[in-house]
């Protein structure tokens, strides 16, 4: 496979920049998308990989009374999806719904929308995000109904879905944007097939004051269904958070704390449920609690007579201790910075990771289970995206 630079990627990417190219097809009606470039460097493996990540398209509506939104999303041939033929070859939606406000306060969205659980929309700062994200918590997207509803200081949020992200196209029965139950593939030691249905997913917020910080506090619970495909029987999956943001000038905060509980009837053990996204699947254990903090510091003004605006760093710690007692605690520390070059949002962040499936090499496949590397890793990572 060629391989791209950044020396040669980014001159073009800066060029084209300059005027947004989002086409309002009517008042109401938007088209847009986004490129996406990265770059993964990790001396420890010999990795050194720049490359096309992602293209996407997203429509948006938006009227007094009806909105929706949908967006695709394309990968493959560069790392880490090098094992594919042609970029696209993997391919998803990451959410496609349809809503209807009632008035600017009250609205319900029918679709692949996301499911309102603890922190919003992501649970913290980076750009990679969280191990939230692994054992399927953090930015997913369900097949359902969601209410949504602003009541003075009080949001409320409630979502009944019937099933996960629909399947996509890849190499694995993990083809989807958001990490959610999937049967599990060969390569998976011990997965297992269980299908989520009949998801239930609450949230309540309150807006305060609290000294100088402008806070949310919130709560969330999700319980949903777990039917496994060779027992035939139905077990359960149940989580819990409860969360905190603050906003003091340029500094914030975001805390949480989240327990899962899943009980599994698979026929062999039910100490973990496999679950799948972006072409891959892996174990999750089915018990644990899931802890994350993000502090960041948003520079203000612009930089370079305007070229460079909205830098933000951040520090963000998320852990999943599982409670099983030989099942290692899986952790993630990112240190990061988020910025504008015109038209282009880059983000750059040095990922340390321990028992993680996503850094450093660790088991990818029982990193959330048991455990792999039980010692940390790390790498860097930077993703380039020209929106338009």
């Amino acid at each position: 496979m060629a391989r791209l630079h950044l020396p040669f990627l980014l001159p073009f990417l800066l060029a084209t920049s300059t005027a947004a190219l989002a086409v309002p097809v009517t008042e109401n009606l938007d088209i847009g998308g986004a490129v996406r470039a990265r770059w993964d460097h990790d001396p420890d493996r010999d990795i050194e990989k720049f490359g096309i990540d992602t293209a996407m398209l997203r429509v948006t509506y938006t009227s007094d009374s009806w909105i929706g939104a949908a967006r695709y999303r394309w990968y493959g041939k560069a790392y880490p999806y090098q094992y594919t033929k042609n970029f696209g070859d993997i391919h998803f939606a990451e959410y496609a719904w349809v809503g209807y406000k009632f008035d600017a306060d009250k609205q319900v969205q029918v679709g692949l929308n996301s499911i309102p659980f603890g922190l919003q929309p992501y649970f913290g700062s980076t750009f990679y995000e969280t191990l939230g994200n692994v054992v399927g918590l953090e930015d997913v997207n369900d097949v359902g109904v969601k209410y949504i509803q602003q009541q003075d200081e009080w949001n409320f949020q409630f979502g009944a879905y019937a099933r996960p992200a629909w399947a996509g196209h890849g190499t694995s029965n993990g083809a989807s944007y958001s990490t959610v139950v999937t049967d599990a593939d060969s390569y998976v030691p011990d997965g297992n097939r269980n299908k989520e249905r009949q998801i239930l997913v609450g949230r309540v917020a309150r807006s305060l004051q609290l000294g100088d910080w402008k806070s949310e506090v919130g709560v969330s619970a999700l319980t949903s269904r777990l039917e496994n495909r060779d027992t035939n029987d139905d077990g359960r999956r149940n989580a819990y958070a409860v969360h905190y943001l603050g906003q003091n000038g340029p500094w914030g905060v975001q805390l949480q704390a989240a327990r899962q509980q899943m009980s599994p009837r698979n026929p062999g053990s039910d100490e973990v449920v496999t679950f799948g996204g972006y072409d891959g699947t892996f174990n999750v254990a089915s018990r644990g609690n899931l802890y994350v903090g993000d502090l960041s510091y948003s520079i203000p003004g612009n930089f370079l007579d305007g070229w460079v605006s909205g830098v933000k760093v951040y520090g963000n710690y998320s852990a999943f201790d599982k409670s099983a007692d030989d099942f290692k605690t899986s952790e993630r520390f990112i240190l990061g910075t988020s910025f504008s070059v015109k038209a282009l949002y880059i983000a750059v962040e040095w990922l340390n990771g321990r028992n993680d499936p996503y850094i450093g090499g660790s088991s990818y496949t029982q990193s959330l289970a048991e455990g792999g590397t039980d010692h940390w890793e790390n790498q860097l990572y930077a993703n380039i995206g020209y929106y338009f």
